[in-house]
């Protein structure tokens, strides 16, 4: 029998558990993906912690994970432009791709191009198509200052790139750990911290002119408090500042489609943008990769194997 993470109560990591579960079956319109890897995410701790169980509750026992790539096993009723064997990438809403085996919806797939790995593809979708709809959100033109939160982490480290390639000028708040990489990609490293207000009025010479905030803590204040305007600041964390200060919230629900996961992709296979995977877990320590996703200090995306 296929094995698949659940939990059965709200909780903390030690809630998570690896099982053996009846094989799924592909619906009408759907295939059943051997996966390969799938990515984790800050999302899915929240919701197994029970706080966002008034917006999105669980029904236990429950699954967990969004982000996935595999290899077609099984093709359900109605489906064709699909056969036995095809690697793709992909979603599901259905908290299911912690699994070796995952039943998606083809609209909810694309195929692997050859050069994008399996951890890679697997980690793409939510850091992807959040940092996509971040950096879109701020309408970036060539010639523009960016600020970016957190960004070394798996959706900041994204978004950077991202917004190099929208011909902006990046400034990436990060430890110092993560500066060389920053700079290899192109951008501007600032130390996050107690002074970092005057390091990027200093990085920037006092221009600002759009702030992509992936951590929190505080950063859609001070990028209010260096003169951008609430229409070109965009937080995917911090709501109750979006509230106060009428800035953006734009993250996965806005570009969470098979096209932008194509887009993407393609970015990835022409060598245009980078993934960087901070570890690889079988799924068996899925506990320990979501331990180590709560020190909020890795570089890039955490990657579970089945």
């Amino acid at each position: 029998m296929p094995k698949a993470v659940r939990f059965d109560h709200y909780g903390g990591v030690d809630v998570l558990q690896v099982v053996e579960v009846a094989r799924p079956v592909p619906g009408p319109g759907q295939v059943l993906v051997q996966v390969k890897a799938a990515g984790i995410n800050p999302g899915e701790e929240t919701i197994r912690k029970g706080k966002m169980h008034d917006t999105w509750p669980a029904t236990f026992p429950s699954g967990e994970g969004s982000d996935l790539a595999g290899v077609i096993d099984e093709l359900g009723e109605g489906v064709s432009g699909w056969e036995i064997g095809d690697e793709v990438l992909g979603f599901t809403n259905d908290r299911a791709s912690h699994a070796e085996l995952v039943a998606v919806g083809v609209n909810q797939l694309v195929r692997r191009p050859a050069g994008v790995s399996w951890e890679a593809g697997g980690a793409l979708f939510v850091a992807g198509t959040t940092a996509y709809a971040g950096v879109r959100a701020v309408g970036l033109a060539p010639g523009d200052t960016v600020v970016v939160s957190g960004a070394a982490g798996g959706v900041g480290s994204i978004a950077v790139q991202l917004a190099k390639i929208a011909g902006a000028t990046v400034i990436g708040l990060a430890s110092a750990a993560n500066h060389e990489w920053l700079a290899a990609h192109g951008v501007l490293p600032v130390a996050h911290g107690e002074g970092v207000g005057d390091r990027i009025t200093d990085s920037s010479a006092g221009n600002v002119d759009a702030f992509v905030d992936t951590f929190g803590d505080g950063y859609v204040r001070l990028a209010v408090e260096l003169g951008v305007q609430p229409a070109r600041i965009d937080t995917i964390i911090d709501f109750a500042a979006a509230n106060e200060f009428g800035v953006k919230t734009d993250g996965t629900a806005a570009a969470a489609s098979a096209a932008v996961l194509a887009e993407l992709a393609d970015l990835i296979d022409h060598g245009l943008l980078e993934i960087p995977i901070a570890k690889v877990f079988p799924l068996a320590e899925v506990r320990d990769a979501y331990r180590e996703l709560a020190k909020r200090h890795t570089r890039g995306k955490i990657v579970l194997v089945p």
